[in-house]
């Protein structure tokens, strides 16, 4: 979320000042959302902060299906490269 906030202010050429004025959140917590550091901003300051940037939040139905552990490391286990052998110069 703090990226995709980051790189929408930059392309609407504002500054991390210039928004916190218009979005009414502080300085302190916007600069720790676009870097990843904020634990929880709340629905409202989250809203208000999409719509000062043009942006709409969308929910959606998760998916039902779940993968087991099995199937993860199994899938884990196909991306995986080849270990290499030890040299034995």
């Amino acid at each position: 979320m703090g990226q995709a906030v980051r790189e929408r202010r930059r392309a609407l050429s504002l500054t991390q000042g210039q928004l916190v004025m218009q979005s009414g959140l502080s300085r302190a917590t916007l600069s720790a959302l676009e870097n990843g550091q904020l634990a929880e901003l709340g629905v409202n300051r989250l809203l208000r902060l999409l719509g000062a940037l043009g942006l709409t939040l969308t929910v959606e139905l998760a998916p039902t299906y779940r993968p087991t552990m099995d199937e993860l490391s199994a899938m884990n286990a196909q991306k995986a490269p080849p270990a290499r052998e030890r040299y034995r110069g």
